[in-house]
């Protein structure tokens, strides 16, 4: 089906079984040449797939981009599905959207934010603050590799990731998406992550990797967060200078650029009070014109919406002018190609700019291939959740971890006649271990995909050495797992970083169960743990290690522990001022 004339701001588009020649356009340049005005605002057009009220309309309106959200989006609607599930329905997607008069293949991306959360049985990498602590650019460019063959075997050619915000308050519920609070810190590691996914150049078997989310989004001020939400400092106002913005925030994203990013994401975010998404300064002038980037700018979920403007039509209008080159609706579709056309038609929108837009677009979709290669790779389906995936990934737990202390207890003897008594919240719980962007967007507790829960992995490390593990009574060494419970943006921000009442009762009671006690913490940020630091022996920074709890064991055992912290830990005292501003490390 044709794009051929769109009647009226929000009108469909009429269509027609071919194009005059029956030709598919096969690159950027042909397509541009033979695309009319709605086909072009097609490519702009992002939407949601639980929001597409007809397949038949990926080709009617020549839509760009598809996704599924952190949340919902499966095989049949839903989270989760197996690897071989999502392919088909992508490719099932890929295929409607191809029936168009030029077969434009889609772009489909999905949150794959630690590893490809969404998919049941993929492997889940410690989240980004727990690979800051390594300092290693290349475990992180394996790691994202590894999620790279998952995502093109569930098949798909996107990934949201990296998020390369610089976190400077650590009450901010993204803190863990963050590498640490230093650019120096999280540029290399970025950088990594998009060689990772994408390979050195865009190519047929990258997957397209989004820095994310331009700019400013870590130093956001108390407070100001979305506040219809509840959120305290999520989609808030940078409150700082030019100079701090760029000192601070930017060279991340300078890094990612030179790196060869394909897309970068826009910040739900203001800078002194300016929403990014109609900032045509920051977008266009710093990041495409300063920084050279040459790919598109995707926007937010529904961020666009946030734009003042008098309706949606106006702030699609915003958003364009801005430097937005897709917009991710996610839902009003039609809307969005409406309100393109009619914005060039009424002169409100410069059809140069629409044409860039989509020039943009379509010279990542030539560079990756998909004219010719539009699917995922189903040859590496079966590798999704392998041993050999798992493996790389228990290596990156390892290497995460932080010896916050060490009474001369680590390593513990890996044979011998001695009994380990394990508790707390997060010793059997896989949920915990994760974090959010784990088969749900804000996580879940409990075991709902595939993976190895510390105490499963402690049991197996143990097994035939002669020690024991009990979950009750008294021991040689206790050992105390627990932190925070599973959150993601906005619903983790928090007024204080106290550890909780439940964490602190339980490593109390366990610790009274031996003469030694070992201390491991889960958490996408530091937390307040003065008290509890003076009562264990031993205390780990755990962070948010993912599926393969063997990591911590092999540390636990002698493996080591080579971490170092990416952000700096409160002594206590309710110091919880942004950083560089009274925190002071261990």
């Amino acid at each position: 089906m044709a794009l051929c004339a769109v009647a009226g701001a929000a009108g469909a588009p009429q269509s027609r079984a071919a194009d005059e020649d029956g030709r598919r356009c096969m690159s950027a340049a042909e397509c541009l040449e033979r695309m009319t005005l709605a086909e072009l605002a097609g490519q702009l057009t992002q939407v949601q797939n639980i929001h597409l009220k007809d397949p038949a309309d990926l080709a009617r309106y020549g839509i760009g981009a598809m996704l599924s959200g952190g949340e919902r989006g499966g095989p049949g609607g839903s989270t989760g599905g197996s690897a071989a599930q999502w392919a088909r329905m992508v490719e099932g997607y890929q295929r409607a959207a191809m029936r168009s008069r030029l077969g434009v293949p889609l772009l489909y991306g999905v949150d794959a934010v630690h590893g490809l959360g969404n998919v049941q049985g993929a492997v889940l990498f410690p989240h980004h603050i727990g690979m800051g602590a390594t300092r290693d650019a290349a475990l992180v460019r394996r790691a994202e590799r590894v999620t790279r063959d998952e995502v093109l075997g569930a098949g798909m050619r996107w990934a949201f990731s990296p998020c390369v915000c610089v976190p400077r308050d650590p009450r901010w519920g993204r803190t863990y998406e963050g590498y640490g609070e230093t650019p120096a810190i999280v540029g290399p590691l970025g950088a990594a992550a998009v060689h990772g996914l994408q390979g050195h150049r865009l190519g047929p078997h990258s997957v397209l990797a989004t820095a994310k989310h331009f700019v400013g989004d870590g130093g956001t001020a108390f407070g100001t967060g979305n506040a219809a939400r509840g959120y305290l400092l999520d989609q808030g106002d940078t409150r700082v200078g030019d100079a701090e913005l760029r000192a601070v925030h930017l060279p991340p994203f300078a890094r990612a650029v030179d790196a060869g990013v394909g897309s970068v994401m826009a910040t739900y975010s203001s800078v002194r009070g300016a929403k990014v998404h109609g900032e045509r300064r920051l977008v266009t002038g710093v990041l495409k014109e300063e920084l050279g980037f040459g790919g598109f700018v995707v926007s937010d979920y529904a961020a666009i919406q946030q734009l003042p403007g008098d309706g949606f039509a106006a702030q699609v209008e915003s958003a364009v002018n801005a430097g937005i080159d897709m917009i991710m609706v996610p839902d009003d579709y039609r809307g969005t190609v409406g309100a393109i056309v009619a914005g060039v038609e009424q002169g409100r929108i410069p059809r140069a700019r629409v044409e860039d837009a989509a020039r943009r677009i379509l010279l990542v979709k030539e560079r990756m291939d998909l004219f010719r290669h539009p699917y995922g790779d189903r040859r590496l389906t079966a590798e999704v959740g392998s041993a050999r995936h798992r493996a790389v990934a228990r290596e990156a737990v390892r290497a995460s971890q932080v010896l916050l202390k060490n009474d001369g207890v680590l390593p513990l003897p890996r044979r011998g006649r001695y009994r380990i008594v394990v508790g707390g919240n997060g010793a059997d719980d896989l949920g915990r271990q994760l974090g959010g962007w784990s088969y749900r967007w804000q996580g879940q507790l409990g075991r709902h995909t595939e993976g190895t829960t510390f105490r499963q992995a402690l049991e197996a490390a143990v097994r035939g050495t002669g020690i024991e593990v009990a979950g009750s009574g008294r021991g040689d060494v206790a050992i105390w797992v627990g932190g925070e419970a599973p959150y993601a943006e906005g619903h983790g921000d928090v007024s204080d970083l106290a550890l909780g009442e439940e964490n602190a009762r339980e490593l109390r009671e366990v610790c009274s169960r031996a003469e030694k006690c070992v201390a491991l913490l889960y958490s996408g940020r530091p937390l307040e743990i003065g008290q509890e630091l003076a009562r264990a022996d031993a205390f780990v920074a755990a962070w948010l290690p993912g599926t393969e709890g063997a990591g911590l064991t092999d540390a636990l055992f002698g493996a080591g522990y080579g971490g170092r912290l990416p952000v700096t830990w409160p002594l206590g005292g309710g110091g919880v001022l942004p950083v560089g501003y009274g925190l002071r490390p261990y």
